[in-house]
């Protein structure tokens, strides 16, 4: 199988971890191209990836239409601001290439709908970045859901207790924007909110949620709470912070069950506080923790891998189109529920 081409629009904050995932999957993907309107920025993330392959020769553009025309590319991952992800994933699917996209994968559920629509008319293939489905312990708690080991599950919970001060949302204004972004639910939240949903397995019957704007300068929410009712019985509770002093604290996801508990803590879920069940099995006793030191985790690696696999085999992605939206369907309805009170 031949390399995969991939091209990178928005080299922004989380665009190195991109990056970072090309170079150690280098074995079945190629940087052929970066793209963005502030060209020092496109030209950093050049050198990032060359100075991981030396040989590599990457263009350097600043309209994105032009590099759609000019380069011969397999897959464009979309890392630019929220609000302008369904455009650019519908322009370069319509250019006649795969997307992997940022979360979230848009603002809105009908923008979401026209990508998988799009996608699905072209026959190309679409992945959205939940890279923390990825970490060894989700991975293992995933295995125990799928097993049957919690018997019934009750409640889940997802804490995200971080902080973001003025600072970074003066870095780049349209952080914290209705338009472009949206509040800490929707962009720091999210994550863990997509992990929520995965562990329940039921669709959302109803949402309710408060949120406010406590210390930040900005349009939308700096923290919000979220209660969820699944279809299945099960409830969900968000708490989700950019407001905590000094520093992050921890992305922690919760699942209780009648025969198990686990607690997964930790800078971004990569960290098991507790796992006990009634049964026993081998692999509870393996060490599937891991060391990083970003709230990105080590995910993108396999996500792409994942991608990269699903494209070559003609199969669907771990997070493709469908799966991408239901964390951003949560969040909506929250955002709806909190404008009724």
């Amino acid at each position: 199988m031949s390399k995969l081409k991939f091209a990178i629009l928005g080299c922004g904050r989380i665009s190195y971890k991109h990056i970072e995932a090309l170079l150690n999957n280098d074995q079945d993907a190629t940087l052929v191209a970066v793209c963005d309107i502030v060209e020092s920025k496109a030209i950093e993330r050049k050198e990032q990836y060359q100075k991981g392959l030396e040989n590599s020769n990457v263009k350097v553009y600043t309209d994105y239409i032009e590099m759609l025309k000019n380069e011969d590319i397999d897959v464009v991952t979309i890392a630019t601001e929220s609000g302008y992800h369904a455009k650019h994933a519908i322009d370069c699917i319509n250019a006649g290439t795969h997307v992997l996209i940022e979360k979230p994968m848009a603002l809105s559920v009908e923008d979401a709908d026209r990508i998988i629509a799009v996608a699905k008319e072209k026959d190309k293939k679409v992945c959205i970045s939940h890279q923390n489905r990825f970490n060894p312990p989700i991975q293992k708690l995933r295995k125990a859901i799928e097993e049957g080991r919690f018997g019934r599950i009750m409640n889940g919970t997802a804490r995200i207790l971080w902080t973001r001060d003025n600072n970074y949302y003066k870095q780049a204004p349209w952080r914290g924007t209705k338009e472009l972004d949206g509040g800490t639910l929707m962009n720091q939240c999210i994550h863990n909110i997509d992990l929520l949903q995965w562990m329940m397995g039921s669709e959302v019957e109803r949402v309710h949620a408060e949120r406010s704007t406590f210390l930040r300068d900005i349009e939308m929410e700096d923290f919000g709470a979220i209660l969820i009712r699944f279809k299945n019985g099960s409830i969900g509770i968000v708490e989700g912070s950019a407001c905590v002093y000094p520093k992050n604290l921890e992305e922690t996801l919760s699942i209780f069950g009648e025969t198990g508990t686990v607690v997964i803590g930790g800078l971004a879920v990569n960290d098991i506080k507790t796992w006990d069940f009634a049964d026993k099995k081998d692999y509870d006793s393996e060490d599937d923790s891991t060391e990083i030191d970003n709230v990105y985790g080590s995910g993108h690696t396999p996500l792409y891998k994942d991608f990269i696999d699903a494209i070559h085999t003609n199969s669907e992605p771990l997070i493709n189109g469908e799966e991408g939206k239901k964390a951003m369907e949560i969040i909506l309805m929250a955002y709806e529920s909190s404008e009724k009170w």
